[in-house]
């Protein structure tokens, strides 16, 4: 169980630097839907943010750092 939670937190990392990135890209650009890119890209960081601190969470209590 808590390889499976590594291993989807290692994957949650790496979706979360790619939005980031792409994010960061956006703002080089200068066309008309820039704007509301950004901040489509930004609610998607936000939401993989969320899963990985939740993922995070979850390995804690699997593995017992976390405790009730």
């Amino acid at each position: 169980m808590t390889q499976l939670l590594s291993i989807l937190f290692y994957v949650a990392i790496a979706a979360l630097l790619v939005v980031l990135g792409l994010g960061i890209a956006n703002l080089a650009r200068t066309d008309e839907n820039q704007p509301s890119r950004s901040n489509k890209l930004m609610r998607m960081r936000v939401f993989v943010q969320a899963i990985v601190i939740a993922l995070l969470v979850a390995i804690g209590f699997a593995v017992g750092a976390i405790k009730f």
